[in-house]
């Protein structure tokens, strides 16, 4: 249970993990590859082609169209590049716009989510929506809290680094036990921020981001949130591994870059808030 495109697929979710096996996709273009590599052509093949064969080096993972880590470091990067961007030019001329941004983004998140192909286009997409949100939502913090946007980015970074280095080391391992303590308290934060916003609409409370996140208890809130999105991110990394592992098409590197654009977005909002918190409101 991290982004929700890593829980739902069958690539990168745990019944990938349990078969220990790449989709049919993937199973058909190993396949496909072992016919042309040791098929009946073999028989009518001189000998100098055949030392020639024998002395190139294997196929690699992006010979056969398999998914690499790089490919989802170079999307996830092109990605975060294009949030970036289009956050700064929503920064400077069109703050406003974050509402209409954020509409779209969950609209858009929603539907890549549920779907069982990636659509670049459709994450390219939600990508533009989260960069017109954050860069509308940020300046407006930064409006009331100098200096808070950088700190938020610091955060994040330092965040994702730490996570990273945990999970490559092997000091926090990926269990069932460990993913399915995640999906409860994630269904737990749901439901006490959905209520929390029900409050806020309601009048209760004299806080912005409503009352059961002010004060002491926001802050308590706003570190809870902040290690569930650092979980989420140590099972994504997980997930892509699994995906790596197993040989799964390399248009799902699409795929991972999406779920962790997901994550780092959560991640980056949760300290933008528990930011302001800690600063006053």
């Amino acid at each position: 249970m991290g982004s929700p495109i890593f829980a739902r697929s069958d690539v990168f979710g745990e019944k990938a993990n349990a078969s220990g096996r790449a989709p049919a996709g993937a199973q058909g273009q190993q396949a496909q590859y072992g016919q042309q590599q040791y098929g009946a052509g073999y028989a009518a093949t001189d000998a100098a082609t055949l030392n020639t064969m024998y002395s190139s080096p294997s196929a690699t993972t992006a010979d056969t169209g398999r998914l690499t880590y790089d490919d989802v470091i170079v999307k996830t990067g092109g990605l975060l590049a294009l949030l970036v961007a289009t956050g700064a030019v929503t920064w400077v001329l069109f703050p406003q716009l974050f509402f209409v941004g954020a509409i779209v983004g969950l609209v858009l998140g929603l539907v890549n989510a549920f779907k069982r192909e990636p659509s670049p286009a459709l994450i390219v997409a939600y990508t533009v929506a989260q960069g017109v949100f954050l860069g509308g939502i940020s300046q407006a913090f930064e409006a009331q809290w100098s200096g808070i946007v950088l700190q938020a980015v610091l955060a994040t970074v330092s965040t994702f680094a730490a996570c990273l280095w945990l999970f490559r080391s092997g000091r926090v391992r990926v269990t069932p036990r460990f993913t399915r303590w995640l999906l409860f308290a994630m269904v737990g934060y749901l439901v006490f921020s959905l209520v929390n916003v029900v409050m806020m609409f309601a009048g209760v409370g004299d806080g912005g981001f409503g009352p059961l996140r002010e004060g002491p208890l926001g802050i308590a809130v706003g570190l809870i949130a902040v290690g569930l999105a650092s979980a989420s991110l140590i099972v994504d990394f997980d997930a892509i591994q699994r995906g790596v592992r197993n040989g799964v098409p390399k248009k799902y590197a699409w795929s991972a870059a999406f779920g962790l654009m997901v994550t780092l977005i959560w991640l980056y909002l949760e300290f933008l808030r528990l930011l302001a918190i800690l600063r006053g409101e």
